[in-house]
């Protein structure tokens, strides 16, 4: 029986002809039994590799490949390096071993020399290998002695039929000694699935392959499993990887277009009949004691565009530590504000909270705006703040308030999303740090208005996002990106001390005696038995007793009582405590300019995100700063990118302490740091199940990406839809399931 059955998977009457080319999605609904060599226990064993049907063996892809195209001769051959000659057998001999083992030596030669191989327990090969029989022979060679010698090759007899390991470039598949699955194997199951399946339909126009220098898709998924050059190979897979891209690309564009085109928002256009309207981000940055950078003007601008129009704003605003994104998002309020709508500021913790409340209320300061119900004409802009710490009696104040629009914008934690928190008119919604938030928890605070209408949405984050990574995991997000500092701005320097952490304490103590504060950071609250890592109960105990003894010591850690815990922060920032010890609570938000040393104990077990948001608490005053990392991983085996996949934790851990060193740039951090621990801790979120892609890398094909998404907007302008194009469409609802697109088109 073939695998798919033709007739039955083609409507001519849609085609307009008949159409003798498979879809290759179908095999996915094939069982792995009906592969000719695979039984019931290769298709269980299949079965815990993750390998399901048909389809999930095609898309099986080799890991790496062996080019055994190109034959040397015996004296061309090196020490260590794999290779593939041809040469005659000129001698064999079979030797049995204590325990019933066996080693058979082969002698081959050529007109350039001779050598030896030896093949252990593999009695077979002195009847195989016969004198004066031709044989591709691939292996390292190492030396044994005075000869070179090759020690269980793989050999390929002339003239021997079956498939040939030698004399091509070998695809050579990951493979599992649980499963007793070896790569062999699974090219053998390949192969036959190729032969039977045929030829298969290619979804993609002619034009867009030509317009992306792309291959066909059966020249695609042969040459990734049997490639005929290193050549046709690089192609193959660049095609595939386009597929995987081209189909989250159209998730995500046929979201953004249905919302686009079906869901009403909220044109926060001035009015024409006030010739006040439209002047309060003008009047904001009119009041300010500093000048904007032109990074800034360009997000507002680019916000404010959007937020004109009467469609829901979606986008993500990126901006480094200290880039300036709140001012961004207030001038992003005052719009919403002036046409009598309210904002939301969503935050993660309550430290933030507080500081993101503070800055805004210092930044509006007396700013007023219109208002046709006093007797001025005008009324301060109002901004008020909810979290889990506020009191009852002031709770049930601004939920009133909120509910008659006497609140322009709230502050807040997840105290935002209760049930109780209603809104007059909720017109914009910003989300700080969206990574510490579920899309749940962002739509349950955008579906507060009680009408048809949907609020503007803001997503803002101080972790620099590649941008193509930014493209594919919020991909229906339009992207700003502040890439400027303000001026004036000091980097930071950053020093790595691996044994002697002295210099840390005498840089602390210094700058103290000078009048500045200093932050010192541990990864755990309390002792723990199992992890030998600094606790910040217990060294805030061992600083004050030793190091910094005789100076104010703070602390303040995420198990303390919210009140307890701002108690501190206020300590800290008003000066009573010299030096904090925290643990992680102060990675956002904590804007403290005094503060110009900051010293990361274990540094080592943080990423570079985190360190690179800890770095950001000092240097905020205009001094001169530093950053102290403190602790050794150990191994340093190896330390270059391209040794990656040789490396342990320890000498990635090295690595990331490295580049904090480097450079002060976070989004070249990001870049490193994504390649260092792999996308997978970005992407995969939609990558848990059977991932979306298995040959593509959002941070390794770029260029590929940007290629797939401009296809997509291009195939959406022109009128594809998912339930028009059965075939692409197929492919996208199987290969990019319910909880992935879930993901790309919520965030």
């Amino acid at each position: 029986m073939e695998l798919v059955d033709t007739a039955a998977l083609v409507d001519a009457s849609a085609q307009g002809q008949a159409d003798r080319d498979i879809r290759l999605i179908r095999l996915a609904f094939r069982d792995l039994e009906e592969v000719n060599g695979i039984g019931k226990k290769s298709a269980s064993a299949l079965r815990e590799m993750g390998i399901d049907n048909v389809y999930d063996l095609i898309s099986f892809y080799p890991r790496t490949y062996r080019d055994r195209s190109k034959s040397t001769t015996i004296d061309e051959l090196v020490e260590g390096h794999e290779t593939t000659i041809f040469a005659r057998v000129t001698s064999v001999e079979l030797q049995r071993l204590r325990n019933r083992r066996t080693l058979v030596k082969v002698e081959l030669a050529d007109e350039s020399g001779t050598i030896r191989c030896s093949f252990f327990n593999q009695p077979w090969r002195a009847k195989q290998l016969q004198p004066d029989c031709e044989v591709f022979v691939a292996g390292k060679p190492v030396r044994y002695k005075s000869w070179l010698t090759l020690s269980n090759p793989i050999v390929d007899i002339i003239g021997k039929p079956g498939s040939r390991r030698t004399g091509r470039v070998v695809a050579i598949y990951p493979q599992s000694d649980k499963a007793g699955i070896s790569t062999w194997d699974i090219e053998t199951w390949i192969r036959e699935i190729l032969r039977r399946t045929g030829e298969v339909s290619d979804p993609m126009p002619t034009t867009m392959l030509k317009r992306n220098k792309l291959v066909d898709r059966n020249f695609a998924i042969k040459n990734i499993h049997i490639p005929e050059s290193m050549d046709s190979c690089y192609l193959a897979k660049r095609r595939l990887i386009f597929d995987e891209m081209l189909r989250l690309q159209l998730c995500l564009m046929e979201r953004k277009d249905f919302l686009e085109k079906n869901v009403l928002g909220i044109a926060h256009a001035p009015e024409a009949s006030n010739p006040s309207s439209g002047r309060l981000v003008d009047k904001l940055i009119e009041t300010l004691s500093f000048d904007l950078t032109n990074a800034q003007l360009r997000a507002i601008n680019e916000i404010r565009a959007d937020m004109a129009r009467p469609i829901p704003m979606h986008r993500l605003v990126q901006g480094d530590v200290g880039s300036g994104k709140t001012l961004v998002a207030l001038c992003s309020m005052l719009v919403a504000a002036e046409g009598g709508h309210q904002g939301a500021l969503l935050v993660p913790t309550e430290i933030l909270a507080e500081q993101h409340f503070s800055a805004i209320r210092n930044l509006v300061g007396e700013l007023s705006m219109p208002d046709s119900q006093t007797l001025t004409g005008e009324r301060p802009y109002r901004i008020e703040l909810l979290t889990s710490s506020t009191k009852l009696s002031e709770r049930n104040k601004i939920l009133d308030h909120l509910k008659i629009g006497r609140i322009d914008c709230v502050v807040g934690t997840h105290s935002l999303l209760s049930e109780d928190v209603k809104f007059s008119s909720l017109g914009l919604v910003i989300v700080d740090e969206q990574h510490r938030f579920g899309v749940d928890q962002r739509d349950v605070l955008r579906s507060r208005r009680g009408d048809d209408l949907v609020p503007d949405l803001l997503v803002m984050t101080a972790t620099p996002i590649p941008r193509t990574v930014a493209m594919t995991v919020f991909g229906d997000l339009d992207t700003t990106i502040i890439d400027e500092l303000p001026p004036g701005r000091i980097p930071i320097e950053t020093i790595w001390l691996r044994d002697d952490e002295s210099a840390a304490w005498e840089r602390v103590r210094e700058q103290v005696e000078l009048g500045f504060q200093a932050y010192v950071v541990c990864p755990l609250v309390g002792e723990s038995s199992s992890i030998a890592a600094r606790a910040a109960r217990e060294e805030h105990y061992r600083l004050c007793n030793g190091p910094l003894k005789d100076i104010s010591v703070g602390l303040v850690h995420g198990q303390m009582a919210a009140r307890e815990k701002e108690a501190s922060m206020q300590a800290y920032r008003k000066g009573v405590y010299s030096v904090l010890v925290s643990t992680t609570v102060i990675e956002v938000g904590v804007d403290v300019p005094n503060a110009n040393v900051i010293v990361i104990e274990d540094a080592w077990r943080f990423g570079i995100a985190q360190l690179h948001q800890l770095r950001g608490r000092v240097g905020r005053g205009g001094e001169k700063s530093w950053c102290f990392l403190l602790g050794d991983p150990g191994s340093t085996k190896g330390s270059t990118l391209d040794q990656l996949d040789e490396l342990d934790e320890s000498s990635k851990a090295a690595m990331r302490l490295k580049a904090m060193c480097d450079t002060n740039d976070g989004f070249a951090l990001a870049e490193q740091d994504l390649l260092i621990r792999g996308e997978g801790s970005v992407t995969g979120s939609f990558q848990s199940g059977k991932s979306a892609l298995k040959l593509g890398s959002v941070i390794r094909d770029r260029q590929i990406v940007e290629q797939a998404r401009t296809a997509a907007q291009l195939m959406i302008s022109q009128g594809w839809r998912r339930d028009k194009d059965s075939e692409l469409g197929a492919e996208i609802d199987y290969l990019i399931e319910e909880a992935q697109a879930g993901f790309l088109t919520k965030g």
